[in-house]
C-alpha cells in the first residue's frame, strides 16, 4: 500500500497533514527517512514510524497457490472454476487478484496478494524476475536446444525472446523432462519457445518466481500465506523509482 494511504488509514492526519509530515522527515521505513508518499509499504514487514509512532496496520494478504490444470488465472470466468475460487471463502476479501498468469493447463506455482503496486513491480520487464518451469516435451532435447534458448528463440513472426537458460533432466527419443528459467512472460511463450525447436510440451509445471520458491508440501489447488522470511525476499520489490509508474490495480 502507499505509504501516505496507510498513514490516512492509521487517521495520522488529512492527506495534506500526510504529505507535509512525509516532506518534513518525520516518517521513516526501517530507520530510513522516506521522501517519497507513493512508496509501497507493509507494517507487517517493515517498521514504519512517524516521529515516535509506530504503524501497527498490516494491509495486505500474500498467498503462495499450487495451481491445479483446469484452473484458469482469473478473478472472475463465467465458464471455468478461476484460482479465486480455490480460495476459502474467508480469504477472498475484495482486490485480491493473481500476480502474472498461468495456462489453464499449466500447473504450479501462482502468487495472489491485493498488494498491487507490488504485483505491478514483480512483471515489469526491467526488473528481470526468473521464472523457473519443470517441462516435459515430446521430443529429445539436445545441447542444440540449449544453445537456441541461450541466443534468444524467434518466434515465426519475427518476434525475439530474451535469452533463457535450458537444463536438461533426463532426454529419450520420445519424451524429455527439463528445467527453463526465463525473465519475460509473452503469451504462451513457453509452449512456442519449444514449438520453435521442434518439440511439443506435454507437461508444464511452474517452480518459482523470482525468490519464491513453490512449497513442495503444497498438493495441487492448496495454497498457504507467505511466511515472514519469503516475505521479506519480496522487500526490494516495494520501493518504486522515479521513473516508474505507480499503479493501484482495480480487479
Amino acid at each position: 500500500m502507499r505509504l501516505d494511504k496507510l498513514l490516512e488509514l492509521e487517521k495520522i492526519g488529512s492527506r495534506r497533514r500526510v504529505k507535509a509530515l512525509i516532506r518534513s522527515k518525520q516518517v521513516t521505513v526501517d530507520g530510513q527517512i522516506i521522501l517519497d508518499e507513493s512508496q509501497n509499504v507493509d507494517a507487517k514487514l517493515q517498521d514504519i514510524y512517524v516521529g515516535n509512532k509506530k504503524i501497527k496496520r498490516s494491509a495486505h494478504v500474500y498467498y503462495m497457490l499450487n495451481k491445479p490444470q483446469g484452473v484458469v488465472t482469473a478473478v472472475k470466468d463465467a465458464h471455468h472454476q478461476t484460482v479465486i475460487d480455490l480460495l476459502d471463502v474467508k480469504d477472498q476479501r475484495a482486490g485480491i487478484y493473481p500476480i502474472g498468469r498461468l495456462d489453464r493447463d499449466t500447473e504450479g506455482l501462482l502468487l495472489l496478494t491485493d498488494n498491487g503496486q507490488l504485483g505491478y513491480q514483480l512483471l515489469l520487464p526491467h526488473k528481470k524476475v526468473t521464472k523457473r518451469y519443470e517441462v516435459v516435451v515430446n521430443e529429445r532435447l539436445t545441447e542444440a536446444d540449449c544453445e537456441a534458448f541461450a541466443d534468444g528463440i524467434i518466434f515465426s513472426d519475427g518476434k525475439k525472446c530474451k535469452p533463457a537458460e535450458l537444463t536438461i533432466l533426463s532426454s529419450e527419443t520420445q519424451k524429455s523432462r527439463a528445467y527453463l528459467d526465463i525473465t519475460e512472460g509473452k503469451f504462451h511463450q513457453v509452449k512456442k519457445m519449444f514449438l520453435s525447436v521442434g518439440k511439443k510440451v506435454i507437461h508444464l509445471k511452474r517452480l518459482s518466481m523470482g525468490p519464491i520458491q513453490l512449497d513442495p508440501s503444497l498438493s495441487l489447488g492448496e495454497y498457504r500465506s507467505l511466511n515472514q522470511e519469503e516475505l521479506k525476499t519480496l522487500l526490494p520489490y516495494f520501493t518504486i523509482h522515479k521513473k516508474e509508474k505507480s499503479v493501484d490495480y482495480e480487479i
